[in-house]
Formats: structure tokens, C-alpha cells, sequence
């Protein structure tokens, strides 16, 4: 499992064993995820549910079509307390050699910088250890806040994207942002 550390913030890849943490993660944060996420039932804020999706993300992570960091904060060497989760999905490697980033912080660490010093960390390893070329982000056009992170990170804007995903029953458009990676060949 990897594990990248930033100065306040351990970002790892957890297993089975801390559904439990997790699914505190998202019950915590339920309302503050809902504008921003597709909608999700009762389930999905279960132990059970998020054990299933942290093998799931494991497998997805072995294939290397996939990589979710889960934060913690620094000292927090037993994971037992999840404050957010950075994911590279959607990994195309060949011509493309590429894929998506998403992110959600705990509504409490919100205006941190946490974020975005978890993310600088991740970009990092997608660039060096996993030496992808191009990172794409899509954000609502109102969610002022993950706009601010992506363009901290030096993303730029390349387009929207029309009515690209479903959140809470309403087809949303997003911004699409763009990262290269300088060093890729």
C-alpha cells in the first residue's frame, strides 16, 4: 500500500479493516457531499457497503486503472480518523496516459489548505511514480471552492462540459480542467 506524507497529512490506501472509519467519513459529511455528488442511498453510508468498495478499490489499484488516498491527519498513524480522500480514476495509459482526479475534504477542514496540499502530494506521485502525462479535473461552475484548489494547482481551464454527470437527479455542467505533467516525455 502506498502511503504519501505531506506536513500535516498521511494520504494511504486503506483496505477492509477501516470501513468503519470511512463510513464515518461520509455519514459525517453527508450533507455537506450532497450538492457536489451523485445522490446515494442508505447504503452507501454503511461499513458494510464501504468494505466492499475499499476491495473493490484495491483491485482497481492493483490493475492500475485506479489510486484512492484517504487523508488523515499527520500522527494519525492508526487511520482511525478519515478527514477526506483524493482519487486518480479512469487511468489510460498508452497514448493517452492520463486520467481524472477527484477530491472531498470533511466539511470541518474546509478552507484549510488541506486540500490542496493533499492534492499537490498526489499529483506528484501521479507524475513521478506512476508517469502519467495529463490530469483532468471537471467541477460545477458553483462550486467556488474546488475551483479555487484546482486552480492553486496550476490546472487550467479548458472547456465545459454540457450536462456531464448526474448529481442529485439533474444533469450538471462542469468545467473541465487540465494539468500536464512538464517532465513527461
Amino acid at each position: 500500500m502506498h502511503t504519501l506524507q505531506t506536513p500535516r497529512l498521511l494520504l494511504t490506501m486503506l483496505d477492509a479493516s477501516h470501513a468503519e472509519a470511512v463510513a464515518a467519513y461520509f455519514k459525517q459529511n453527508r450533507e455537506h457531499a450532497r450538492r457536489w455528488n451523485p445522490a446515494s442511498n442508505g447504503e452507501f453510508f454503511t461499513a458494510a457497503f464501504q468494505a466492499e468498495r475499499l476491495t473493490s478499490d484495491q483491485v482497481e489499484q492493483q490493475a492500475g486503472r485506479a489510486a484512492r488516498f484517504w487523508m488523515v491527519e499527520a500522527g494519525d498513524d492508526a487511520r482511525q480518523r478519515v478527514i477526506g480522500h483524493i482519487a486518480l480514476s479512469n487511468i489510460v495509459r498508452g497514448a493517452l496516459q492520463g486520467c481524472h482526479l477527484g477530491y472531498m475534504i470533511d466539511a470541518q477542514f474546509q478552507g484549510s489548505g488541506l486540500t490542496t496540499e493533499g492534492c499537490r502530494a498526489v499529483i506528484n506521485y501521479s507524475f513521478t511514480t506512476l508517469e502519467l502525462h495529463r490530469i483532468e479535473a471537471n467541477i460545477m461552475p458553483h462550486n467556488a471552492a474546488s475551483i479555487r484548489v484546482i486552480e492553486k494547482l496550476g490546472f487550467e481551464r479548458e472547456g465545459l462540459s454540457r450536462q456531464y454527470l448526474r448529481i442529485n437527479g439533474v444533469w450538471e455542467d462542469h468545467y473541465r480542467y487540465g494539468l500536464l505533467n512538464s517532465t513527461a516525455s
